[in-house]
Formats: structure tokens, sequence, C-alpha cells
């Protein structure tokens, strides 16, 4: 038998694609974290053996996501999950209703963070999918401490409705100076700006429309989502002097520019 240890305490249904969850550890309060690092949620599954003839095999299939949640908010962890058409986990998991128990790891993980990052630099997000999330923990825990840290957050979807946080962030960007929220849709016809992420930083008119600076002596940019995304930003920031960090900018060749979060 295998134990599910925590509970779906609220969801958010965005789109037919994309879910906001809220999930809480039933034995203690959640783990600390920090914002960019990501926690592991399972369901229990039953596996065909290996030989075919012995009784099939339970097991935690497990798929790691990105927290979205301030850590300063006490309870649960918030992620926003997107429904992988054929998948073995998020299609089981869509079924899951608030109320329902499901399994998650006693400790969030992961490097991509802001250690490291100079305070007085601006934070250049960019995003795909839901490859926001880590974005949206780092923009909600600064504004909760305190800090006027610039932000530009450009998230890249294919249709509207996949703009997860677009009330949040446009409410934001509204009331903050140090908040610029750029989004771009790839397949649909609305207001805003059509297209790739790619695009948008490859047009020097709306660089400087949306005050985007590609100086890594001003700007630290933060790539999370689509490998490809993540390539050709890779390449286009490079040719403007960008460089990969190394060891989160602890040794080596230090602070480069560019950190990374491939989300497949």
């Amino acid at each position: 038998m295998v134990d599910v240890n925590a509970t779906l305490v609220h969801r958010i249904d965005l789109s037919p694609r994309v879910a906001l969850l809220r999930i809480r550890p039933d034995a203690q309060p959640p783990a600390p974290f920090v914002p960019g690092q990501f926690v592991q949620i399972g369901l229990p599954m039953e596996l065909p053996s290996r030989d075919g003839t012995s009784p099939p095999r339970v097991r935690v299939l497990k798929r790691s996501y990105s927290i979205a949640s301030d850590p300063g908010a006490a309870g649960e962890y918030e992620l926003c999950v997107a429904l992988v058409q054929g998948g073995k986990l998020t299609p089981e998991l869509w079924k899951l209703a608030v109320g329902g128990k499901l399994w998650i790891d006693e400790k969030p993980m992961g490097h991509f963070t802001l250690e490291g990052i100079p305070a007085d630099k601006t934070l250049l997000c960019i995003s795909t999918g839901t490859g926001l999330a880590p974005f949206v923990s780092m923009l909600r825990e600064a504004r909760r401490t305190g800090s006027a840290r610039r932000f530009v957050i450009l998230h890249g979807v294919r249709e509207c409705a996949d703009l997860c946080y677009r009330d949040e962030l446009e409410h934001r960007r509204k009331l903050e100076f140090a908040t610029t929220y750029i989004p771009v849709v790839s397949r649909e016809e609305w207001p805003g700006l059509r297209g790739r992420v790619q695009s948008v930083l490859a047009d020097e008119a709306l660089c400087r429309k949306f005050g985007i600076e590609l100086d890594p002596s001003r700007t630290h940019a933060l790539l999370c989502g689509n490998p490809d995304m993540i390539v050709e930003v890779r390449a286009l920031l490079e040719a403007r002097g960008f460089r990969v960090d190394s060891a989160a900018g602890k040794e080596g060749g230090g602070l480069g520019g560019i950190r990374l979060e491939r989300y497949w």
C-alpha cells in the first residue's frame, strides 16, 4: 500500500489545459523553500508487472512542479499545472477534486533561484506556459518584503486562456513602476502582442517601449519553460554579451547574466 500524505485544498481551472492547485501536507506545515524551487507531487498508479504474469504493482507516479507561492504564505504550496494530453500523471490529476488525496515530497528542491544576483539588477523573467510560476513566487516575496527591485516579466502562451496569473500581474503593473508585464500570444487573435517571446526580444522598438535593457551589466535574464525557447533566447542574449551563470554565480566564471530552467 502506497501512502498519500497531502490534500488538494483548492483548485482554479483557468482553462481546459491549465489549473492552479493548492496542496497542503497532512502531517506538518510545508517545508521552507526559496522562490524558484520546485516540489514533486504524485498519485498512486497501478503498473503492469515487468514479466506480465505477476500481480500489478502500485507505485507513486511523480512529476516536478515549480512553486508559485510566496514563501511567507503559510500552510500550502501553490502549483500551476498544465494538462499533458496522453500523459500518465496529469490526466489523472485533472480528475482530482478538492479534498482529494495525493503524494507530495517532504522537501522542495532546485537551484533556479535569485541567489547571488545583485539587488540593483533588473530581473528579465522570460517564460512560456506554466514556466511563469517561479517568477510569480519571486515577485510575491519581493513585494511582501518591501523590495522595489524591478521585474520585467515576459510570458508567452498559445492562447489567451493560458495566461495564468494575468489578472494579478496586470494589477501589479498598474500599481507598481517596478513591475513590467508583457504577455504574448502565438496562436490566437487578441488585442495584445502576437508571436513568441523571442520576437519581442529581437525587436529593438519593442525593447525600448517596455524598457528592456539587453545589457548584462544592468540586467539578469532568467529563462523558464519550453527548451526550444530557451535555446533561441539564450543565443539571442549571448549575441548581446550575456553568458550562462556558472554554479549559480559561486564558482568559475561566476555571474554571466543568464539562469535557466527547462520544463521537460
